[in-house]
């Protein structure tokens, strides 16, 4: 990349302060920058790497709100707003600061892309050197970097160490692998940060308590839950609703529950009212699933994490304690760890590991189009309708509801891949590209082949009935895969083991499930196929149609 040739010292620049409360106007900053600092929507950490040496008298901070990222997927009118919210917060608090910021709104300029409205003010603001860290998006990286590198300016790439495993860490673990599997990982990286251990050897003896882990409601369901922590929008929140509102009106779910944390400080709040409140059920029912019950015992922090407005080991740490003083189990506080250092780490590992060619993975020959019903929740199924009517009201399900409601249902349709990935990425306020690919394509649909998980995690409606009470007063039978009232999981789940028997029929791991095959005979085969394919067929009995939006 070519160094720009420099104007004589002193060249004033418009400062615009869009953001603040009390001077619209504008000003001058009558430095030339040095380091423009450009900061992505899901990089909101004030302790980033791309801070390192910043002189409030030279560097500038770059921010942008840009259609695309809003349209590249349908994506929920709360994903937006969280994203757009979060980011005004954060531009602000910098220029409380002292910072100088250019903030670009949305639909106050006219570039449709980042790299698009980034290259247009630095061919204006003329910096020495652009200075960005790695983004969490192939598609942001590649877009932002070929961009930069045909404008003449020097670019400073820096790693994110909001994460507790680096990209040349997880490279180093991987290399010579002939398998992935988180355990693995989680034990190494355990080991490495010094999470849960007792001298050399986990704490309690054990590394895992996932079997601790998979209890159901009784028949009195989860009875009094303690309700999570609400932020009640601001001023700027109630700015970016009201646009959001107006502007993405035919995007899926609504704004009238917006309550998500929107800044480091109510993310430390989170944080807090989740540990006090929640972690000590949190283990035991963390797969547990109730009508009408969408928070249960689930910390609703992974928005936050996500976006960068809190950072991962102080939400270790502050688990870890909890145990260590009794105040939570062991069993409760290693399963949310997981989720944490095992699960978040792995996946964004495993999503550079295996890009760009990730996202056209179909190992299975998946070719069904996603049904309309994942957009509108007009569907008879009741657990299908509850976690996808949850879905669009709050822009939220836990990670049972996305693996094993919508997602196992998917995979026994035989969806797209790529669809299922665009709906998931779309529709929670939670999704960014690194952690929800690979949990999508790798995990919940088996599209990579068992590069990330060892087997497929498909089931019947019998699991659904076991984990929740969706099953009470539906009007499917999940013990029935046959006829006007059985189960499409299970009718499903029967046509799944049937296609993909030579597969999977020898799987160290799956070969019991195919085995129970051999009880059905060739009429019950044939009648299962038949009723399989109505399911796929549109328009769809199960309410809506089955073609895509």
């Amino acid at each position: 990349m070519r160094k720009p040739k420099r104007e004589v010292p002193g060249r004033c620049f418009p400062i615009h302060h869009s953001l603040l409360t009390i001077d619209y106007s504008s000003s001058t900053y009558c430095n030339p920058v040095r380091n423009l600092i450009l900061i992505l929507g899901d990089q909101l950490d004030s302790n980033s790497a791309a801070f390192d040496g910043f002189d409030a008298t030279q560097d500038a901070v770059w921010m942008s709100e840009v259609r695309e990222e809003s349209t590249h997927v349908w994506s929920h009118k709360a994903r937006i707003a969280l994203f757009l919210s979060a980011m005004r917060h954060f531009a602000a608090e910098l220029r409380e600061r002292g910072f100088v910021v250019y903030y670009k709104r949305l639909f106050e300029h006219g570039y449709e892309s980042l790299a698009a409205a980034l290259v247009a003010d630095v061919t204006e603001l003329r910096p020495v050197r652009v200075i960005l860290v790695e983004p969490g998006d192939f598609r942001v990286r590649e877009s932002l970097l070929a961009a930069l590198g045909a404008a003449t300016v020097d670019v400073v790439l820096r790693g994110d160490r909001h994460f507790l495993v680096s990209l040349d860490e997880f490279r180093a673990w991987a290399k010579g692998r002939k398998e992935f599997r988180l355990e693995h990982f989680y034990r190494h990286f355990r080991r490495a940060q010094n999470v849960l251990m007792d001298g050399g050897e986990p704490a309690g003896g054990q590394w895992n308590f996932d079997r601790d882990n998979r209890e159901a409601f009784g028949a009195n369901g989860p009875g009094a839950l303690p309700a999570p922590l609400r932020f009640e929008p601001d001023a700027i929140t109630r700015d970016v609703l009201a646009m959001v509102a107006q502007r993405f009106a035919e995007h899926p779910g609504n704004l009238r529950h917006f309550d998500w944390p929107v800044t480091a400080a109510q993310a430390q709040e989170a944080l807090h009212d989740f540990i006090e409140h929640r972690l000590v059920a949190f283990g035991a029912y963390q797969d547990a699933m109730w009508v009408d019950e969408p928070w249960l015992y689930h910390s609703r922090l992974a928005a936050a994490l996500n976006l960068k407005l809190i950072d991962p080991r102080a939400v270790i740490e502050a688990a870890e304690n909890a145990w260590r003083k009794g105040r939570a189990p062991l069993a409760a506080v290693e399963g949310f760890v997981r989720q944490i250092l095992g699960w978040r780490e792995y996946v964004r590992g495993l999503y550079w590991w295996r890009m760009p060619q990730y996202l056209a993975d179909n190992a299975l020959g998946a070719h069904e189009p996603l049904p309309h019903f994942y957009w509108t929740g007009d569907v008879e199924m009741r657990c299908m309708q509850q976690a996808i009517s949850q879905t669009l009201e709050y822009g939220y399900a836990h990670h049972i509801q996305r693996l094993m409601v919508t997602g196992l249902y998917a995979l026994l349709l035989g969806v797209r891949p790529d669809e299922l990935h665009a709906w998931y990425l779309a529709v929670y306020v939670d999704a960014v590209e690194w952690v929800e690919l690979p949990n999508t394509i790798g995990m919940s649909q088996y599209a990579d082949g068992g590069f990330m998980a060892s087997k497929p995690y498909c089931a019947s409606g019998k699991y659904i009935q076991r984990m929740s009470n969706y099953c009470a007063g539906c009007r499917f039978d999940p013990g029935k895969s046959v006829g006007a009232d059985a189960c499409p999981f299970t009718t499903l789940y029967w046509d799944f083991l049937m296609r993909h028997e030579a597969r999977f029929a020898r799987h160290p791991r799956t070969a019991l499930q195919w085995k129970n095959l051999a009880r059905l005979s060739e009429d019950e085969k044939v009648a299962i196929r038949a009723q399989a394919a109505v399911l796929r067929a549109g328009p769809s009995p199960l309410g809506g149609n089955s073609t895509s939006t």
